[in-house]
């Protein structure tokens, strides 16, 4: 049987952190599809098809052309548990950065564990090194003109600039 992952998120823009737990998602999944959330009150930095090929760039570029032939990148608006059963997948991926986000993780799991059993939930560390890194710092360190190139993959850096320069 196919193991395939989801691992849900805004990824506006993708990180080093979301790259590292993708990297570790990777050693036990098949096929990990990186499920990026449709929100229509928000408004995200990126449109969902630039985030899709950052993505798709971001994985070639950090962790290889075979990694990335076993990554997609898929659309969902509603509760990541139903994407995920529309996907075949048996497994959800969470990142953990810290106790934070091992609380709010924790309730969100047993949610989903109530609604969709068979799907199970796994919390991947981050990497010391990527701890504490999030988009919307990212975003905001962009915005104000600060150094944040050790927080992006080099063709986020690229796209972060260009769209702030306009």
């Amino acid at each position: 049987m196919k193991r395939i992952a989801v691992y849900p998120g805004s990824f506006d823009p993708v990180t080093n952190g979301h790259i590292d737990i993708l990297e570790q998602a990777l050693a036990l999944a098949d096929e990990v599809v990186v499920a990026i959330g449709i929100h229509p009150g928000k408004v995200p930095l990126f449109t969902f098809e630039e985030r899709v090929e950052l993505i798709d760039q971001a994985v070639t570029e950090e962790l290889g052309a075979e990694a990335a032939g076993r990554v997609r990148t898929v659309a969902f608006d509603g509760l990541v548990v139903d994407a995920a059963r529309d996907l075949g997948a048996n497994v959800l991926i969470r990142g953990l950065r810290d106790s934070t986000d091992l609380n709010y993780e924790m309730q969100m799991a047993g949610m989903n564990g109530a609604m969709a059993p068979d799907i199970k939930t796994v919390f991947l560390p981050a990497s010391p090194e990527t701890r504490p890194i999030t988009a919307t710092l990212v975003r905001q360190i962009a915005k104000m003109g600060g150094q944040y190139d050790l927080f992006v993959p080099d063709c986020v850096k690229k796209a972060l600039d260009k769209r702030l320069a306009s």
